[in-house]
This record gives C-alpha cells, structure tokens and sequence, in this order.
C-alpha cells in the first residue's frame, strides 16, 4: 500500500510538472531549429528614460506605463528582447522591479548611455544642463565630457547597475558613443555589444553619414563611427546600426535641407514602422531578397514617444515578428546573443548586403546597399537607369575629435571619406551621382536596362547581373570587400562611361583630376579613389568627371586609398 501511494504520488508530481512546463511561455531567445542560408537577426531594443522634459504631459508615470506595455506585447508574443536603461531610469524603483521580473534566459537588460543630471552628479562633476535629462550632444552624451570624467561616469553606472542586478551590462548602446568611452568599457566591463543610430544629417542635431550602412562592425579605436581595416586597430565590439532606415527612401529623406526626415521601423511612424504596408514590404525585402554575410535590423522604441504613439506600430510589428521567427526566416534575439554571435563569426569587420528588389507600390525602384571594412556604396535603378548614388571610404586613421577632446556644440558630427555623395552634394532638381550612359549611333543616351538579378558567388562576394534594354548586352558587376568592378558583356557597343554631377556650389573633396585616380581630401585627411580598370577625364561641360572603361571594364581598388 505504501508503495501505491508513493507511486501515485511520483504520477500526479509528474504531470503537475508537464503542466507547468507546457504552461511556461516559450519565447524565442534559442535560435530556430532549421536557419536560413543567411541569417536574418532581429533585436527587439526598447531604450528608457525617466523623464522627458520637452512635453510636460510627458511624466513620468506615462514614460511608465509605456514600457509596462512594452512588455506586455511583448510577452504576448512570446517574444524575448533587449531593455536598455538610462541611468535615472535604472535607480528608480519601479523600473528595477518591473525588470528584475523579466526571465534572463529572453530578457536582457543593458545600460543606454545618455547621460542625466543623477549620473554626472554622483560622479562629483557639475551638471550644465538646462533640465534634469538634457539631450544636448555636450551635456547629454560622453561627447560633452573629457576622457577622465568619462571613465567616472561609466563607474558610476556600472558599480549601481551591479547593485541592482548583480551583474555587469553586455550591452551598451546611445545614439552615439565616443571611443574613448566604448574601449573602456570594453576593458574594465567586458561590454560584448553597441549600437548607434541609422545614418542621419542633422536629425536631432546629430549627424552620422558615411557608416558601414546596416549590420554592423567593428570600430576604429580612435573613431567608433569609423570600422577598422584590422583588428589589431579596431575595439572588439560590435556596433549594431539601429532603427531599420528604409533602404531607398531614407537616404533622400528631406533632400536641399538642414535636417533629414525619417522613414525607419520606429512604430511612432505614420509612413514606417506605424503603417502596415510599409511594414509588410520592409519585412518581405528583409526576408527574402539576397543579403551577403547576414541580414540585421532592430524594432523597437523608446519610452519617450509614449505608448499611445507607438501602439498601432508595436501590434503591426509584433505579431509579423513571432510568425516570421516561427516560420525560421528570422533570429529574434538580444544583442548581446547577437553581439556573443558577431565575435565568434567575425574576427574583422565582414562584407555585408541589404539589396531591394521590388519597392513598394508601383513603385519600379530598386537598390543594392554593399558594406565592408573598406568602403560603402549604393547603387540606385530609378525608372530602369543604374546611379551610383553613394560611396564613402573607410580609414582606421582618421581621427574623430570626440575620442580625446570634448564637445562645444550642442550638435555632433560624425563622417566617413566621401567619394560620391548624393545628398549633401545633391539640391532639389541637381541630383548628385554616378550616372552610366553610351554612345549608341552618335548620340550620347542614358542605358536602361530590366531588374538586377543578385547572386552571391561566394560567401564574400555580390554579384549583379542587369540585362540592357537600349540594346543588345549586360552589365556583370561585382563587389567584394576590397574591390568593385563594372564589366559590359555585349558585341554591339563598347563606347559607354559613367558622368559624375553634383548639385552647384556644393563643397567637393577632389583635389585634382588625373588619368588613374583622383587626389581627394576631406577634413585634413588626404586619400585617392583609384582606378585599375578605367580612365578619368574632365568633359567640363557640367561633368564633374568621366570614367571611360579599359576592355570594357571599370574596376575599382577601394582598399587602397593611400596617396603615393
């Protein structure tokens, strides 16, 4: 009889365990049993702050509540992600329980590194903002302090989120970070993930143009815009591009002004991350069109646009998020997975894609953005004609001003080495780039062709074939990590070339013009775009220079941009 009961007891414990187990959520932290060729990473990022001192309807309870929800559709879900605090935030009590109750095993909690009034203050430094949070890039970023008095902030954080949570931070992320500060923390905190904002002019008062557009890479240690060459020059930590620009539109956005717009998967929105066929599109595009080395985006939003604001974009995003994951097209994970994943693959800064190959709408727009740690470029099919509308080079020397010294602007400006710009060179109507044209019977047209076909010949490498429609023939072109080539394959014509325009009056870096290659400099950093395969010349007649082919070849070393 004794034993009887023992063994009922055994049966009823085991099935209350299944029941519980089956109970649990099962969130998707782990990665999907059966992964596409190319990852697809996905990083829910939800960024918090205490307070928001520019709307008084703002308060705190609000700011609040807004992640309260956050979480509650996130739960819903079954959704892991990544919450990152900024420090008055992190000492407030409220936000340490509602935290502290998240599982680890598909939460993770990390520090966003803004810097508020509490922080500076318990640091022993005086506070010089105008409000208790100031976002000003000299008060409310590392940019506004020396080196000495960063290092005091970040102990200041660290040693209370320690005592809150008894651990250190993975995973650090503003909309920008000095190096000074990341290599620190890199250091004495083993930080294994960052992430700044998308590409942007003068959004905010912040300027990031020129970046390793998407994914994400490895800094320099004298500038965290600018990724690295080598790794013995570059802080081990990958910096993650936020907010999911939209790969045609945002680049344009707000084209002859001062200030960009937005057109991201942030949920706020209306034209983005908060209207459902936008957001269908972005995911169809993320999903399923060819993307070199791994595909990245974050969703998300911080608390400072309240939950009434981005409420339609979190339910539009949220359910297609979990069916995605659970259909295996996409990784849901935090960054630091992601970060813990990008180190194990990558010793250098990788090759990477993001190409479009239907737009929305009738829209008959398509792109190719290509990264490496050498160079970035975009080519643009606008109407069936191929521009190259971006290409900016990469130098681990070049310095930012913000690693050593402090800033005394309330806006901050980070750039890379431009080659062709089409915004900032770019005036409504004088639409800069790269535009290839021929010589069909005498008479100079624009080539149009059908869609580029994308393929990837190696795990390095992007591939482009576009068959012509103004006659007989295709363009092969190929990017690898160091190099670009343009190749016509066609028995009809061989008399083609690429015209560089600019918008009137703009400020070019070109120094001089010559056969091989053109001695530019930019920001008291000389460099060269060098030719191997082409010749460049000066037409004058509103060309700012052409770049005729050698064998019906252009090619370009884009790793070697050193003046001889």
């Amino acid at each position: 009889m004794k034993n009887l009961r023992s063994n009922f007891r055994f049966i009823i414990t085991s099935i209350c365990c299944i029941c519980v187990l089956c109970y649990l959520p099962s969130y998707s932290q782990t990665f999907p049993t059966k992964e596409p060729s190319t990852p697809r990473i996905v990083n829910i990022v939800n960024f918090i702050r205490l307070l928001e001192p520019r709307d008084s309807a703002i308060t705190e309870d609000v700011l609040y509540q807004t992640v309260v929800k956050q979480v509650e559709i996130m739960k819903k879900y079954k959704l892991g992600g990544t919450f990152l605090l900024q420090y008055d935030a992190l000492i407030d009590p409220r936000y340490q329980k509602l935290l502290k109750a998240l599982p680890r095993t598909s939460f993770e909690i990390g520090a966003w590194w803004e810097i508020p009034q509490p922080q500076v203050e318990k640091a022993g430094l005086k506070w010089r903002g105008r409000y208790p949070w100031d976002w000003r890039a000299n008060i409310g970023f590392s940019t506004g302090y020396t080196p000495k008095e960063r290092e005091k902030l970040i102990d200041v954080y660290m040693t209370d989120f320690k005592k809150v949570f008894g651990y250190y931070p993975k995973s650090v992320a503003s909309w920008f970070i000095d190096s000074y500060s990341l290599k620190y923390m890199y250091q004495k905190y083993h930080i294994v993930a960052s992430a700044n904002c998308k590409d942007q002019y003068g959004t905010d008062g912040y300027t990031l143009w020129g970046g390793y557009w998407n994914q994400a890479y490895y800094p320099s240690k004298i500038n965290s815009y600018m990724p690295a060459q080598n790794a013995a020059n570059q802080i081990p930590v990958p910096i993650f591009r936020m907010l999911g620009s939209d790969p045609i539109r945002q680049y344009d956005n707000g084209l002859g002004t001062t200030r960009q717009g937005v057109v991201t998967l942030e949920p706020v929105y209306k034209f983005g991350g908060g209207d459902a066929e936008w957001v269908n599109w972005f995911f169809k595009s993320f999903t399923e069109d060819k993307a070199l080395g791994f595909n990245y985006t974050q969703a998300g939003q911080e608390n400072s646009f309240t939950w009434d604001a981005m409420d339609k974009g979190f339910e539009i995003q949220m359910p297609l998020i979990a069916r995605l994951r659970d259909e295996h097209k996409i990784r849901v994970e935090t960054m630091e997975t992601s970060g813990l994943w990008f180190k194990k693959q990558y010793k250098v800064t990788p090759a990477t894609s993001f190409t479009v190959s239907h737009d929305l709408g009738e829209s008959n727009l398509k792109t190719v953005w290509f990264n490496s740690r050498f160079y970035r470029v975009n080519l643009l099919w606008e109407n069936g004609n191929l521009r190259i509308r971006d290409l900016h080079l990469f130098d681990e020397n070049f310095p930012s001003v913000y690693t050593k010294q402090v800033a005394t602007s309330n806006e901050c400006t980070f750039f890379t080495l431009p080659v062709i710009d089409g915004y900032i060179w770019s005036k409504p109507g004088q639409i800069a780039g790269l535009r290839l044209k021929a010589l069909v019977n005498g008479k100079e047209i624009p080539l149009t062709g059908k869609d580029p076909v994308y393929t990837h010949p190696t795990a390095e490498s992007l591939h482009i074939s576009w068959p012509l429609t103004s006659f007989k023939g295709t363009f092969e072109i190929d990017l690898n990590e160091k190099q670009l080539s343009i190749k016509l394959v066609s028995t009809q014509v061989d008399n083609w070339y690429f015209d560089m325009t600019t918008a009137s009056g703009v400020k070019l870096p070109f120094e001089t013009i010559r056969n091989k290659q053109i001695n530019c400099s930019f920001e008291g950093t000389p460099y060269v775009f060098k030719a191997t395969k082409g010749i460049f010349s000066q037409p004058w007649n509103g060309i700012l220079f052409r770049l005729k082919p050698q064998a019906n070849t252009i090619a370009f070393n884009l790793s070697s941009i050193k003046k001889n």
